[in-house]
């Protein structure tokens, strides 16, 4: 079972989080810890079959009360219409808003990006 201090939150405001790869074991913790929506921004099976799928945490997230939204993107490159869709989740969901990717890079850079189309 996850603690606290094994989900490596990275604050980007008071609303927004991000986080590398999350279990759907995590997810409760993740209520827990008072986020309400979680964006998962991997793509399933990026990393290889042991992977958490997007519907394992979908099914996790949604029964520790949370919202959940899958945006996969690629690693290398987020393109403006990707940072266009997660800035319209981060509008759309009930916030704090913890996001996640491989580590947590991708997800930063989407919030970077949407940032500055709202700019």
């Amino acid at each position: 079972m996850s603690t606290p201090t094994e989900i490596q939150l990275r604050p980007l405001t008071d609303e927004v989080c991000v986080a590398p790869q999350l279990p759907p074991e995590a997810m409760a913790e993740v209520a827990r810890a008072g986020f309400r929506s979680v964006i998962n921004n991997r793509p399933d099976f990026e990393g290889g079959p042991d992977q958490p799928t997007s519907s394992a945490i979908e099914t996790a997230a949604l029964a520790a009360g949370l919202e959940y939204r899958h945006l996969p993107v690629a690693p290398g490159y987020q393109s403006p219409e990707e940072a266009a869709a997660f800035a319209k989740l981060l509008q759309e969901l009930p916030k704090p808003v913890l996001a996640f990717c491989r580590t947590g890079t991708r997800s930063t850079k989407l919030f970077v990006m949407a940032q500055q189309q709202q700019g």
